[in-house]
């Protein structure tokens, strides 16, 4: 075990503790460690600029002038952190660890609400303000319980492609330490250019979790002997062989070891997912965020394989349910317990996210509510547009705004890196299946970096400044 070993109660510690490191192992270690004290925990990203650490310096600042950042120091080899072992055996009421023992910890011995939500996990959605939910040892517990049940792993394995800083890596390995199994953090860069490691053979079985980038990036024929679709059941709408482009059948085999691929993140564009269900890749979609400890719904593998394209039913720890506007609505014990400084109620958490449920409880997420376009009076979801044009193969990356307009009110564009060239006879032919005011009125390639928030992700408010500011210029 990490942090505080058996029976034994750290020493109190004043400040808050800043977790900031790249290296995996580095990182376990010392959220190990600040588990054992009893301050706030904050993590962050090493490729934070000057904003984002300003950002952090506000909120450090609020605990008061006394309250000196540090950083934990390695102190063992990276486990299970004994606070949130303690706890997830809770949460499945089996009233042990895996590994048969009931550690006390100093987390474990800290009465409510001081021992809650004292983990400060970054999130920051498209809005370019960095915020940290809270989280704590029952939230993560009850995530990791609920997933168990939902996939029927008594033990998780996997290996692990995303930073630890955000929540679905953070996620991908607690569930390991907690459940007893095996976590391999593997260098990205190394698997994306061809570096696929041999994984041993588990009983359980090995997940990766991937964004849709990752996975398209894979899939490309970059290496390895190209291969055509394997024909396997697209269910809801078989394609022809010919339609699915190739696919790096090196890349395609290492994936088929893992018993499941969480693909998470972001949207995923129908084509992609059409080419992993043609290589008969085992895909699990779902729907989370930081503030519900990573996903709260998922699709299994089975359903996935056999055409299902939706986020799947709610895990045992989650209720989803939709409420006034579409909109999404999370309860269950995995919940954040407020952005910090503040707090919220234990109650359901409203998301920005519109969406619907079938007859089978099924989640369909339709986009985010802050996102909307309204052109010419009518609304447009841009993750839908976006879906189509990826789709094409012509973008490699995109992101559709509305631009103020005189006339329509928001004109719809979609903006593009500026050293792409994509094919637009190919782009006309898709947009053509839309309704006419889904189709975008221009087509603008921004030129240097885009605007990001400090979760990397697109922040929409300052690329719309970005190009708003371009076509001033071009005039």
């Amino acid at each position: 075990m990490l942090g505080a070993s058996s029976g034994v109660v750290a020493e109190p510690r004043r400040g808050p503790v800043v977790i900031s490191e790249a290296d995996p192992r580095k990182f376990m270690t010392a959220l190990a460690a600040a588990v054992a004290g009893d301050g706030e925990v904050f993590l962050g990203s090493p490729a934070w600029g000057a904003n984002e650490r300003a950002q952090l310096k506000e909120h450090l600042s609020l605990n008061g002038p006394s309250a000196v950042p540090q950083v934990c120091s390695a102190i063992s080899a990276p486990s299970a952190p004994s606070g949130l072992s303690a706890s997830v055996s809770q949460s499945e009421n089996r009233g042990q660890t895996p590994g048969g023992q009931q550690p006390a910890t100093a987390r474990s011995q800290i009465s409510q609400p001081a021992a809650s939500g004292w983990l400060m996990i970054p999130t920051g959605g498209t809005s370019g303000r960095l915020k940290f939910a809270r989280h704590d040892e029952e939230t993560l517990a009850a995530a990791v319980g609920g997933f168990s049940r939902h996939f029927g792993l008594a033990q998780v394995n996997a290996a692990g492609v995303l930073p630890l800083h955000h929540v679905s890596g953070l996620m991908a390995w607690l569930r390991c330490a907690l459940t007893g199994g095996e976590y391999r953090p593997l260098d990205w860069k190394a698997v994306e250019g061809g570096d696929l490691p041999v994984l041993p053979a588990k009983p359980a079985g090995w997940t990766i979790s991937l964004v849709p980038t990752q996975l398209e990036r894979l899939l490309n024929c970059r290496a390895g002997s190209p291969h055509p679709a394997s024909g396997a059941s697209l269910g809801h709408e078989a394609r022809r062989d010919a339609e699915i482009p190739p696919y790096n059948q090196t890349a395609v085999e290492w994936l088929r070891q893992f018993r499941i691929i969480f693909l998470g993140g972001g949207p995923a564009w129908p084509a992609l997912l059409d080419r992993a269900a043609a290589a008969g890749l085992p895909l699990s979609l779902g729907y989370g965020m930081t503030e519900t400890a990573a996903m709260v719904t998922a699709l299994r593998p089975e359903e996935f394989l056999a055409g299902a394209r939706n986020c799947g039913t709610a895990l045992p720890h989650a209720t989803v349910r939709i409420g006034a506007d579409n909109t999404i609505i999370i309860g269950g014990d995995s919940l954040f317990r407020g952005y910090h400084p503040a707090w919220r109620d234990r109650g359901d958490f409203e998301t920005q996210d519109h969406g619907l449920i079938d007859e089978r409880n099924r989640l369909f997420v339709l986009g985010r509510r802050d996102a909307v376009i309204i052109t010419g009076g009518e609304k447009v979801e841009p993750a839908e547009l976006e879906a189509v044009l990826r789709g094409t193969g012509q973008f490699p990356d995109l992101v559709v705004l509305g631009l103020p307009d005189a006339r329509w009110g928001q004109l719809l564009v979609v903006v593009y890196p500026g050293n792409a060239h994509p094919n637009f006879h190919e782009v006309i032919r898709a947009t053509n299946h839309l309704a006419d005011y889904k189709r975008p009125k221009r087509y603008i390639p921004l030129v240097g970096a885009w605007p990001a928030t400090g979760q990397g992700k697109v922040n929409r408010a300052g690329l719309v400044e970005r190009v708003a500011a371009q076509l001033k210029e071009r005039r």
